[in-house]
């Protein structure tokens, strides 16, 4: 199939105009509301990602009053996400035990300097805590600080000498246990090969 002939003095036919000035201005205005809904909401979500809430929360209530209906309702639901991950209750730790449940939590979560903190302030209430030492040392192995780990790692070994078999067994001291000094103290026998 063929397309017909077009005639030699036919003009191209005209792009369709709007009929007034004014509502080719609001199509304008329009997509520049959407653009900065759409920007808003993108921005937001890139300090939702970062964590920083409040300031994702304030974007996401600017997305939420804009023309399109999915990003502002899209923007609505993350504004509630933040405004719930907000009100958290702060965590409230008292006793020895408390510092070191949550310290090892951080480790876990890999937070060592918030570990740290944490497992240094249940190691002032509780000095003579083995297992408290033990984390602790297991915290500044993970973040680099070797010389602390050594002594908190001597000391919990020192408090209870069964904390030596668990730290040759435990993934987090690998990359420490055969290096020196850690290798003297994970493995004291083998001084005599």
């Amino acid at each position: 199939m063929s397309k017909p002939p077009v005639p030699k003095n036919a003009t191209p036919p005209e792009p369709a105009r709007a009929t007034s000035g004014s509502s080719g201005a609001a199509v304008v205005a329009q997509a520049a509301k959407s653009q900065k809904q759409l920007g808003a909401f993108e921005a937001g979500m890139k300090l939702f990602h970062a964590r920083k809430l409040k300031e994702a929360r304030e974007l996401f209530l600017e997305a939420v009053k804009g023309p399109e209906r999915d990003v502002a309702q899209r923007a609505q639901v993350h504004a509630a996400m933040c405004d719930r991950r907000l009100e958290q209750a702060p965590v409230n730790l008292e006793s020895a035990e408390d510092h070191y449940n949550y310290g090892v939590a951080m480790i876990n979560a890999r937070k060592l300097a918030e570990a740290r903190v944490h497992l240094e302030r249940a190691l002032e209430m509780q000095p003579k805590a083995d297992h408290i030492c033990y984390a602790l040392a297991l915290s500044q192995a993970l973040a680099g600080d070797l010389a602390g780990a050594y002594e908190n790692l001597r000391r919990a070994i020192e408090l209870e000498p069964r904390n030596r078999i668990i730290a040759r067994q435990d993934a987090d001291f690998a990359p420490v246990a055969g290096k020196p000094p850690f290798d003297a103290l994970l493995y004291p026998e083998k001084k005599n090969w």
